[in-house]
Formats: C-alpha cells, sequence, structure tokens
C-alpha cells in the first residue's frame, strides 16, 4: 500500500532533516558508536522496557540472532524464503540503487556493533543476513525473558543499530522499502495471531503465563482464577496476539463521570509525553521540539481545520500496559481508518546529531503507522474529538473495532494495537478544553517517567459554554 501526498511531505521534511547518506559514507565507527548510544539510550524500546539500557548488551544478543539465523540457512543453502521476505529479496534485486543503500544501511550498522563487539564472530554483515534474520524472526513468537527483556522486540534489536544511521535515516523512510518491510511484519501479525504461536505463552520459565511474567505484567488484572482452572496451559488465549491485547477485568478500569459529559477520559492506560496547545495546521515535524502538523497527523482529513488551534495530548503505551483502547467521549464516529506510515523511522535532526527530545513520539505522532477515530460528541461545547492510536515498532498494528456513523459510548472500546510499541494522542478543538486535570511533564522528561493515566479515567474538564463558531458542527 503506497503513502498518500501527505506522507510523501513527512518523506521529504524528515530526509531533509537527516542529510544524504552519501554525504556520510566514510563515517567512522567511534563516531556512529558515540551517536547511537546517546540516542539509543531515549528510544522507545529501552523506554517500554523491551531493550536493554546499555548498547553492548544488544550487540550479545544480534550476534545470537545472526548465529541462529545463519546457522539455519547454513543447514539448508536451498532453503526458500518466506513468501514476504521473497518478495522483498525481489523487490531489492529489481532496485540496484535501492539495494546499494541497504547494504550501506548494513555497512554502517555494522560498525556500531563492532565498537561494541570487536570480535564478534557473528553479524549482519550484509544484505543477505538480514534477510535471513528476518526470515528467521517471523516464524517464531519471543519467548519472555526476564534477564534479556529485548527479546521481546527482535525486529527493532534486528533494526536498531541500522536505524541511528545516516543511510538508515533514508532507508526507513523509502516509501517501496517501507512498504515491503510493512507487508513482512503483516507477515509476522499473522503468525502471531495464529494457535502455533501458543508455544510462548505457557507458565513456563520462558513463558508468558510463568510467575516472573505474571508479576511484571500485572496478569492478575486480565486473568480469573476460573480462566487459569478452564485451560491450565494457555489460561484461555488462542495466540501470542491475543495475549498481548488481552482484555481487562471490567472492575480494574472503572468508567470516571458516567453521567458528567464534561468529563473527559484518557482512551489508553500509559504515561503522559506532552500536551501541546494551539496546534498548528501545517508545521514542520523535523525540528528538536517535534512539532504536531495537523494535516499530516490526521492525513488530509476533511475535517483537519476544525482542530487548528487546538489541543493535543499524547501520550506513551509501555510493554505491561493495557493495549486496547477505548473512547475518551461519547458520540457519533465520523471517521474512522488505519493511516499507512513509517515503522521505523527516527528523527535525526541537522545531520547525525542527537535530537533534544526524550525520543521521536511528537515527530512519529505525524509519520507512523496511525489510527484515525474522529468522534462528534452532542456537546455543542466539546465538538470533534480525534483519536490517533500509533504504532511504534515492530507490527505496528492498529486495529479499529468501531464504523462511521456507530453511536458509542464514553469508555466504550474502540480498538487495540496488536504486538509492537505503541503512543496514543488525543486532539480537541479550540476551546473544548477547559482544563487538563493531568500535569504536562517537563520538556526532557522521559516517557516511563511521566505522569500515569489510566484508561477510562479522567484527563480534562470540558468547556462549559460553546466557545467555537460554526465549525463545532463538523466538515461537510
Amino acid at each position: 500500500m503506497s503513502q498518500d501526498s501527505s506522507s510523501s511531505r513527512t518523506q521529504d521534511q524528515t530526509l531533509a532533516a537527516g542529510g544524504d547518506a552519501s554525504q556520510h559514507n566514510e563515517t567512522d565507527g567511534a563516531t556512529l558508536s558515540n551517536n547511537f548510544e546517546q540516542q539509543f539510550r531515549q528510544s522507545f524500546g529501552v523506554l517500554a522496557g523491551y531493550l536493554p539500557k546499555e548498547g553492548q548488551q544488544l550487540g550479545f544478543w544480534l550476534s545470537e540472532l545472526a548465529r541462529r539465523s545463519q546457522e539455519v540457512r547454513a543447514a539448508d543453502p536451498a532453503m526458500e524464503y518466506q513468501p514476504s521476505v521473497a518478495a522483498m529479496e525481489a523487490m531489492l534485486a529489481a532496485h540496484p540503487e535501492l539495494y546499494q543503500q541497504v547494504q550501506e544501511m548494513v555497512a554502517q550498522g555494522l560498525k556500531v556493533h563492532e565498537q561494541y563487539e570487536p570480535d564478534m564472530k557473528y553479524g549482519i554483515r550484509t544484505v543477505e543476513d538480514m534477510l535471513d534474520a528476518l526470515n528467521y524472526i517471523i516464524q517464531r513468537a519471543p519467548a519472555y525473558d526476564p534477564d534479556k527483556p529485548h527479546y521481546a522486540f527482535p525486529v527493532s534489536g534486528l533494526f536498531v543499530y541500522m536505524m541511528y544511521t545516516p543511510a538508515g535515516t533514508e532507508v526507513f523512510t523509502n516509501t517501496l522499502f517501507n512498504d515491503m518491510l510493512r507487508d513482512v511484519l503483516d507477515a509476522w501479525c499473522a503468525y502471531l495471531d495464529s494457535p502455533a504461536s501458543l508455544d510462548v505463552i505457557t507458565t513456563a520459565p520462558d513463558g508468558w503465563l510463568s510467575p516472573a511474567s505474571y508479576a511484571h505484567n500485572n496478569l492478575d488484572q486480565f486473568v480469573t482464577q476460573a480462566d487459569r482452572e478452564k485451560d491450565p496451559v494457555h489460561w484461555g488465549f488462542t495466540s501470542f496476539n491475543d495475549f498481548f491485547h488481552r482484555q481487562i477485568i471490567p472492575i480494574c478500569r472503572p468508567l470516571d463521570g458516567p453521567d458528567n459529559p464534561r468529563v473527559v477520559v484518557s482512551a489508553n492506560d500509559g504515561t503522559v509525553y506532552r500536551i501541546a496547545r494551539q496546534v498548528k495546521r501545517e508545521d514542520d515535524i523535523c525540528t528538536k521540539s517535534q512539532n504536531y502538523s495537523l494535516v499530516d497527523m490526521l492525513d488530509d482529513s476533511p475535517y483537519v481545520d476544525e482542530f487548528v488551534g487546538g489541543d493535543v495530548l499524547q501520550s506513551f503505551l509501555s510493554g505491561n500496559d493495557y493495549h486496547r483502547w477505548t473512547a475518551p467521549i461519547a458520540g457519533e464516529v465520523i471517521e474512522a481508518r488505519v493511516i499507512p506510515g513509517f515503522m521505523f523511522s527516527e528523527l535525526l535532526s541537522e545531520g547525525f546529531d542527537p535530537s533534544a527530545g526524550t525520543q521521536s513520539q511528537g515527530y512519529q505522532a505525524n509519520v507512523n503507522t496511525r489510527g484515525l477515530v474522529i468522534i462528534r460528541s452532542p456537546d455543542p461545547a466539546l465538538g470533534l474529538v480525534c483519536v490517533i492510536p500509533i504504532g511504534i515498532t515492530e507490527i505496528s498494528s492498529v486495529d479499529i473495532q468501531v464504523d462511521v456513523g456507530q453511536q458509542i459510548e464514553k469508555g466504550q472500546e474502540l480498538g487495540w494495537f496488536s504486538y509492537g510499541g505503541s503512543s496514543m494522542c488525543l486532539v480537541f478543538q479550540p476551546g473544548a478544553i477547559a482544563q487538563f486535570t493531568v500535569p504536562n511533564p517537563l520538556p526532557h522528561n522521559d516517557s516511563d517517567n511521566g505522569p500515569f493515566i489510566r484508561a477510562r479515567a479522567q484527563i480534562a474538564i470540558a468547556a462549559q459554554n460553546a466557545t467555537k463558531d460554526s465549525k463545532q458542527s463538523g466538515a461537510t
């Protein structure tokens, strides 16, 4: 699926900010390593607890992935790739310039790896090594390992050295490569939706139902004693993804203000990343301030102009958070769709210099694969509210479970994230919010240390009187 003109604009801005990889081919390994370390410690996978805090630990893990995938290849040199990986291989063969860019990205990533493991025996040295690793990953579900949490994010582990290189900036914003990579991740998602992925949903030490995982992932809020007794092996889960976007026990997420339409509730569990006021229709998304550009965030929706000058509340979902999302207000769904976008693009302002934010979530709200659900409130003081669930890493799958024209209640489930990293934006019209009841973090605050929010709990109070003009009725 090709990205539209809105995504093309963001791609151009990203490349302009990241620079031309061809100008950096001679960048030495030490420089790449130093820059990588600064960015890596603030990356989504580290903050979410899926990746280790030290880059060297990731190097050891990547060597092990390379060893396993290359041994599978050595045992069967004639092995055929899975269809999605085979399609990526054929696409690269048909586009030699892109193939060369990918090879340069791999080479630059290898330089970083070598800084951490000078004597490594296994590594991702070629495009073929990268394809072998992808082929290996998408035929398996991640096991739970409390001592090596990065095992849970294998695609991020494969790409994380490459993402912070000049060549990686170009490759991961290349539309053709991104589309083929999405197909690979969709194939992995299909596997994680299948019963074959249940081999890690067990009570074994490396299972996601193990005592360690039970405590870490707060499974007492999701699984009852009756569930465990009825199915002692898998506790009623039907696949890895069924476990990942597991339904919560309703009493654990009570609804605030059920009879008060002025109470606006959170769409998700997580921590507040940022509250932005007076957001512009168009803005430069590649500055260190990571601005919101409504025309990009909403993908040229006919309702874009209704939100100009309004507010955005963005939040971050950690790995053990509840990954379903709910309606912040009651009303009618007037737009609902998934916007295909980037999956492993990170903001590299001023060439390869690290950006100033704690990570790139603000930027990713404009460019990554994301959902778009716009709700029209019957209360004219609220008008339209936009819910934007954002895939950050791994599969980046967003599943919307409501339709245009549907009447929904506040706190009603709207959809869920399949396996991967997640963020959420709520966008409000100007004058709609009288007061946010959660604090706005300091600009450089790490997302995992932001104010905690809970799905269906109050985050704001709506204005008491309508302050908007005819915009409140929405676009026609």
